[in-house]
């Protein structure tokens, strides 16, 4: 038989794109090596079935990504046929894979509950969309597009089960006005930490740490962002210790010019300047004697006064303004600041012989992004706090608001989520708090995409969290609810591993 050969390809590449060109030309390709000689002959048979190798290599590999993730993920192709549904939509909304992948997914829910195939239709992403798809149940979806050559030819919808955290805001609105009537009643508990609220494991590490420096007579620096509550843990700190009975003083550094910081710090005698009372004026280190002096914001202070009080810690002896008598005092320094002053070392801002002096012992306290965990038992007791105080009804929080509280980043940190806490208390007319009164920062968290969309799987068999369950799941759901959804809390409360924990929730459809 005489073959005609076509053109002549130079790379295996440029055999496959001619193939590509002239899918239904049979006539096999010549190809040549960088020195033009013939390296082989490419058929179409071979081509065809090495394109399906690569094909089915592609497809495992997304098979696997599908279900190495922790959300629900389902695909559709631009008729609204279901391509993929991964192991965790399955076990998530018990409908099996060979019941509905090749079908159409209108068929398994209402049409008007597909936000997907809005996608599809709109050809909008959503991101971080919340949806309550049948009482009960709450997820946040993120859905987008397949575009291909400028076509969508399918879309993608990824659900994040938050039901857990939805149940855990509304189990402890319906219980915290009891619990604050059993505070009122029992005595005062006499824990010094037990104003600092929360049970995640960053906050109870350092909740621990400085517990066990309470009983020190060393010098402390808090360190943290502003508005964490640094000051919080200077007062506990100083409760727990053995100078408790004597008084903790509070100077801020940030806040006083620099013309009077001297006069606050070390006093002044009768006559020292003009303006002086008569009597004098002890300062803030006299006043704290036996106690606690707790300097707030010690990285504003100028370096003409980091000199002064740098002497003071090293000798506990001063001299009042005008005065011409040393005086001694036994006094414990706790500083606190939010910026970096190892930096500040660098630019010459701070003093290192100052900064070695204060940071015999550091306290790190987390942000508020580092607990999300804490926000909603936080909020519950901001909205008591603010009730009592406008004396108005103890209202609930929407499960929109819970979403938006735990997506924000929160720079302003435990100060910025009690202010916000405020704000709704005061504003809110119903009995439930609408993200219609957050601030503006917080209202751009709430995905607005596709407003007032449901979820992709709505009107499902709802997972039997409570039903029928046995006896160790039980033990698991009761960690989980006393650790606010802190798996490595609950691991250590159950006495296994984090990693098992995780098995035993994958195990029970759980993640």
């Amino acid at each position: 038989m005489h073959w005609e050969l076509p053109i002549l390809a130079k790379s295996d590449t440029e055999a496959i794109s001619f193939y590509k060109e002239h899918l239904y030309d049979l006539r096999p390709v010549v190809v040549l090596d960088s020195s033009d000689k013939v390296k082989g002959i490419i058929t179409s048979t071979i081509l065809v079935n090495n394109l399906l190798k690569y094909c089915d290599s592609l497809n495992s590999f997304l098979e696997t990504l599908l279900d190495t993730v922790n959300e629900a993920v389902t695909v559709v192709t631009k008729e609204g046929t279901v391509s993929h549904w991964n192991s965790v939509a399955q076990d998530t909304y018990s409908i099996p894979q060979q019941n509905i992948i090749g079908k159409q997914i209108a068929n398994f829910f209402e049409q008007e509950a597909l936000a997907t195939l809005k996608v599809l239709d709109e050809g909008r992403p959503v991101r971080q969309s919340y949806h309550s798809p049948r009482p009960g149940t709450h997820v946040l979806m993120n859905a987008s597009p397949v575009i291909y050559d400028g076509t969508i030819i399918g879309a993608i919808s990824c659900e994040q089960d938050i039901t857990q955290i939805v149940r855990l805001n509304e189990r402890l609105s319906n219980t915290s006005s009891q619990l604050l009537d059993l505070q009122q009643k029992i005595i005062p508990s006499n824990d010094p930490f037990g104003k600092i609220i929360g049970k995640g494991q960053s906050i109870r590490s350092t909740i621990s740490i400085a517990r066990k420096i309470s009983s020190s007579e060393a010098t402390i620096l808090i360190t943290g962002e502003s508005g964490v509550g640094k000051e919080l843990f200077a007062q506990a700190i100083h409760l727990a210790s053995p100078r408790a009975s004597q008084p903790l003083i509070v100077l801020n550094c940030g806040a006083i010019p620099t013309a009077l910081f001297e006069s606050e710090l070390f006093g002044y005698n009768g006559g020292a300047f003009t303006g002086a009372e008569r009597k004098g004026k002890p300062g803030k280190l006299e006043l704290a004697h036996g106690g606690t002096l707790f300097l707030d914001e010690v990285g504003e202070l100028p370096l003409g006064l980091q000199v002064k009080l740098l002497r003071v810690l090293q000798d506990r002896c001063f001299y009042r303004l005008g005065g011409t008598e040393p005086i001694t005092v036994s006094t414990r320094i706790i500083a606190a600041t939010n910026r970096d002053l190892e930096k500040m070392i660098k630019t010459s801002e701070f003093r290192e012989d100052l900064y070695y002096r204060l940071n015999v012992i550091t306290l790190e306290v987390p942000t508020l992004r580092e607990r999300t965990e804490d926000i909603p038992e936080l909020v519950q007791t901001f909205l008591h706090e603010f009730a009592l105080k406008h004396d108005k009804p103890i209202p609930s929080l929407s499960p929109e608001v819970i979403v938006a509280f735990l997506n924000y980043h929160w720079p302003g940190n435990v100060r910025e989520l009690h202010n916000v806490t405020e704000r709704l208390t005061v504003l809110a007319d119903e009995g439930t708090l609408e993200t219609k009164y957050l601030p503006p920062a917080l209202q751009r968290t709430i995905s607005k995409s596709v407003p007032n969309s449901v979820s992709l799987t709505s009107r499902i068999i709802d997972r039997p969290y409570r039903r029928n369950s046995s006896e160790e799941l039980e033990r698991i759901y009761d960690a989980i609810e006393k650790t606010h959804g802190n798996k490595s809390a609950a691991a250590e409360l159950l006495g296994i591993s984090r990693g098992t924990l995780y098995y035993k929730l994958k195990q029970y459809a759980l993640i």
